[in-house]
């Protein structure tokens, strides 16, 4: 289904509740979440069909010990400022895997980046897809942290995300430089053209912010709101 560049009044006549929910990160990372919170989560991601429930690592053991695998879990890897050494993310990575994830978001590193560095922020990447592709996660994205890089390193941090192998790139962590703009998202998406798939994260809290941007480009929404994105579409749906 092709939906770019299509109006949000389009796309809220193409797209079904479960078309949507299945583009949908629904995600919990913050760090005070208790278990009653997960719980919720995993309720709310079995109800609507979301693409995943993105955690951090430390909670995919007991997610799957409530969730069984009824939903995939996805988690985040040097996060939120991608600063660690490679080495530490390839062990995430395969610690992930072991505790049941099926994708992984990872950081890129932005000292190595804002330092010209470009050889260091491509290994960084590769040891991290390769290592999710040994151990069976089949879906890497790359955040680049859009707040903090300009239109021309936003294009350059997309073309090495490609050279990477990874599945996709990624606007934001939604922790450190403010969150996902269209403009941004067109950005990505053209520089990508259709190499990599671009998922937008970062302050997309209500449902036309999400077919914002998934007109502009968007195949994932990354968000901790998706349960209120999908009550809001419906209600929209229902009063068309």
């Amino acid at each position: 289904m092709d939906l770019v560049g299509k109006s949000i009044d389009e796309l809220l006549l193409e797209l079904s509740p479960r078309d949507l929910a299945s583009m949908i990160d629904h995600t919990l990372l913050k760090p005070h979440a208790d278990y009653k919170v997960l719980e919720k989560y995993i309720d709310d991601t079995r109800k609507y069909g979301f693409a995943v429930l993105m955690l951090p690592p430390s909670l995919l053991v007991k997610a799957r010990e409530i969730a069984g695998k009824t939903i995939k879990l996805a988690t985040v890897v040097g996060f939120p400022l991608g600063n660690t050494l490679a080495g530490a993310k390839v062990v995430e990575t395969r610690l992930a895997a072991q505790a049941g994830a099926s994708e992984v978001d990872m950081v890129m590193n932005n000292n190595y980046f804002k330092s010209g560095d470009y050889e260091r922020v491509l290994d960084d990447m590769i040891h991290v897809v390769k290592e999710a592709r040994k151990n069976g996660i089949g879906v890497v994205k790359v955040i680049i942290e859009t707040g903090l890089l300009s239109d021309e390193e936003k294009v350059k941090a997309t073309e090495l995300v490609v050279e990477s192998g990874a599945d996709y790139v990624k606007t934001s962590t939604g922790f450190v430089a403010g969150g996902a703009t269209v403009h941004d998202v067109k950005l990505l998406y053209n520089t990508a053209r259709d190499r990599i798939k671009v998922k937008a994260a970062g302050g997309i809290r209500h449902a036309l912010d999400a077919l914002a941007m998934i007109s502009a480009g968007a195949s994932r929404i990354g968000t901790s709101t998706g349960d209120r994105i999908m009550e809001e579409f419906i209600r929209i749906k229902e009063s068309i």
